[in-house]
């Protein structure tokens, strides 16, 4: 099974950012169940103190995982708590974020290349 890596931005308003924090020191166990359920795996929030929030998670598929967490009760209302801490939201914050390209990959790219020898020893041998 291959996974997709999905990184998006949004950006949480200044007044509100402590807010934020704390509101995801403690998810609803429902939300958390529902994310897991839906395909979202390895799923990482980054905040910067200027309210830059980068995202990121793996799933095999983007809008089958988006549309799964769609579907659920507790995802409308997480949604709808969250909308208000973010500014130039287009849609719901799981549904409007800005999606990053990935330009580089380690993993990908040592696995598309021959194994190159290890030219490096320890002492003594």
């Amino acid at each position: 099974m291959s996974l997709l890596r999905v990184c998006f931005t949004l950006q949480v308003k200044a007044g509100r950012i402590e807010e934020y924090t704390q509101r995801h020191a403690a998810v609803w166990p429902e939300m958390l169940a529902a994310l897991k359920a839906a395909g979202w795996h390895n799923y990482s929030l980054f905040l910067r103190p200027d309210g830059l929030l980068i995202g990121y998670f793996e799933t095999t598929s983007l809008q089958q995982a988006q549309a799964q967490m769609a579907a659920t009760e507790v995802n409308a209302r997480w949604q709808a708590e969250m909308a208000g801490f973010f500014e130039d939201l287009d849609g719901a914050p799981d549904q409007g974020f800005k999606q990053l390209s990935e330009v580089f990959n380690l993993e990908d790219q040592l696995a598309a290349v021959a194994p190159v020898p290890n030219h490096f020893t320890t002492q003594g041998d």
